[in-house]
């Protein structure tokens, strides 16, 4: 018999396994980068909020602190009634946010089921409204408010606010609905459900992940908004968190207080982080389950 060359016997198994190692290898480093590269800002501010002010104006910059402090986030306390406007935005941010589900969740169900005539025309204006960016709308809002003497009230960050995340709630949601099975409303039907019934008793709690998903965003838009909150309230005592932390000023004119300044937008940022983490089951599957119909 002829011999076999030594090259076609040669196991390639080595090979893939170092090819795999190295792509492998390459993966992670490049997630490593993205990671670091998305955080830094948020590393830098938090590791901020705990130096003392000598070392966060000292040069050259000094990246982690040798000396902790929490003299920012105690000062942010004790001098401004902070606990105020974490409330304040909590209110806000939370009845915007069920007004907005409450409107939406309606809306979607009868673009995706009852087909009104014109439905086609309404949802073409819903997508063209969420593609305007909410500062086109301040000079025609700061006029409603006027005439209708909304300054300095919470109405006028909350009506706003719901109407703003209005179209994307009706989009979001409507795409939900389409996909849930038809039969279920039918058998409703026989059952003696009426529409309000069998949206509120069936429907609605088959779309969790959906309400989730979509409150959490209006949640963080409302919690997150400045201009409208800067430009609509001015008592101090109903001012939300990013105004509050804009205005901190230090004890003379020319001192800028990075350190209460990085203090607040943590305690700001942490409800968020706090709401995301304890949702994030009911965020991945209304993101994924939008992504596919069944």
């Amino acid at each position: 018999m002829a011999a076999i060359p030594e090259k076609l016997t040669a196991n390639p198994q080595p090979q893939n396994q170092a090819k795999n190692l190295v792509k492998n290898v390459f993966m992670w480093v490049v997630i490593a980068c993205l990671v670091v590269f998305c955080l830094a800002p948020v590393m830098w501010q938090v590791l901020t909020s705990f130096k003392v002010n000598q070392d966060i104006s000292k040069l050259p910059t000094i990246y982690f602190p040798s000396r902790i402090t929490f003299d920012h986030y105690l000062d942010l306390f004790a001098r401004r009634p902070f606990w105020r406007y974490i409330l304040n935005s909590a209110f806000v941010s939370i009845t915007s946010t069920v007004l907005s589900l409450t409107m939406g969740a309606p809306a979607a169900y009868a673009l995706a089921r009852l087909r009104p005539w014109g439905s086609k025309f309404i949802l073409g204006g819903i997508l063209i409204v969420t593609l305007f960016p909410g500062i086109l709308l301040f000079l025609g809002l700061l006029e409603i408010i006027q005439k209708l003497h909304l300054g300095n009230n919470y109405l006028a960050l909350i009506i706003p606010y719901a109407a703003i995340n209005l179209p994307l709630t009706i989009l979001v949601l409507r795409s939900f609905f389409e996909q849930l099975p038809k039969e279920l409303e039918d058998s409703a039907r026989m059952d003696g459900y009426n529409t309000l019934q069998m949206l509120l008793k069936i429907l609605l709690p088959m779309t969790v992940p959906a309400l989730v998903t979509t409150g959490i965003l209006t949640f963080i838009f409302a919690w997150n908004e400045f201009i409208f909150a800067l430009t609509f309230i001015t008592r101090d005592e109903m001012k939300t968190i990013p105004v509050a932390a804009a205005q901190i000023s230090g004890s003379s004119t020319f001192e800028i207080p990075y350190g209460s300044i990085s203090a607040a937008t943590v305690v700001g940022t942490l409800p968020l982080v706090v709401l995301v983490l304890f949702f994030q089951r009911k965020i991945v599957q209304g993101l994924t389950a939008g992504a596919v119909k069944g």
